[in-house]
């Protein structure tokens, strides 16, 4: 394969143009001086010192010391997969947020879809982060499917969640879980009542004044978010309509 060829190769994985070619201009070379490799890669010396410094940074390129001559070469190429590994796992980590921008509707009605039980958590953080002081944070759930969904990271969040100043109540399923909330439920800031005994459910709902969340609780955990005025008020008066009927023990 071509000079060139190679060199395009590694700014398709994320190098600059002056990056690919210090890079590859020192694998030629070997450990070299900074003069040798600036004048095999065709670029000033003094930009060289800035882009080998940008390719210790990726872990592309090491210093060697002998006496007082300092020489620079080239890492592994195997270490690009490593990058490349990185750069998959980060995009992989933020996916869930880019999808989340994706807009079905236009305008002020925007529906988000999430795939995984970790995409889904991103919501309830971002339902932390964005609700603000004294507004309503409603529930209806089935705690016990949450609690064993999410393991140790739910009891955490409910304990992030009670310590902000905001108006959380509850309608549960009625079972040994969320009866075992009901007795701590002071110390997480939170009203619970429970739905009649005989109701089953499948799917989470949380209403805040920023969004709806629909959270499927069996394979495949989904969560579908509709931020749109209107619907949120009609869940918030549906929401009030179902605690006036619900018993809270």
């Amino acid at each position: 394969m071509k000079k060139e060829n190679l060199i395009e190769t590694l700014e398709d994985l994320g190098l600059s143009e002056n990056e690919s070619r210090v890079y590859f201009a020192s694998l030629s070379l070997g450990s070299s001086t900074i003069q040798k490799i600036a004048k095999a890669a065709e670029i000033k010396r003094t930009t060289t010192y800035t882009v080998v410094e940008s390719l210790q940074n990726k872990g592309l390129m090491n210093v060697n010391i002998e006496g007082l001559k300092k020489t620079f070469v080239a890492e592994n190429p195997e270490r690009l997969e490593v990058i490349v590994d990185q750069r998959k796992e980060k995009l992989h980590n933020q996916l869930p947020e880019f999808l989340s921008l994706y807009n079905l509707k236009g305008g002020e009605s925007i529906v988000k879809y999430y795939e995984g039980k970790e995409a889904v958590k991103t919501v309830y953080e971002s339902n932390l982060r964005d609700i603000k002081p004294r507004e309503e944070y409603m529930v209806i759930s089935n705690s016990e499917k949450l609690f064993n969904l999410y393991g140790d990271w739910f009891p955490k969040f409910i304990e992030r969640r009670g310590k902000l100043n905001i108006n959380i109540r509850m309608i549960l399923r009625n079972n040994e879980t969320s009866r075992e909330q009901k007795k701590y439920e002071k110390n997480f800031n939170q009203t619970i009542r429970f739905l009649p005994n005989e109701t089953e459910l499948m799917t989470n709902l949380v209403v805040t004044p920023q969004r709806v969340l629909i959270h499927q609780l069996d394979s495949p955990i989904i969560g579908i978010v509709i931020e749109n005025k209107s619907a949120i008020q009609m869940q918030q008066q549906l929401f009030e309509i179902l605690w006036s009927t619900c018993k809270d023990n």
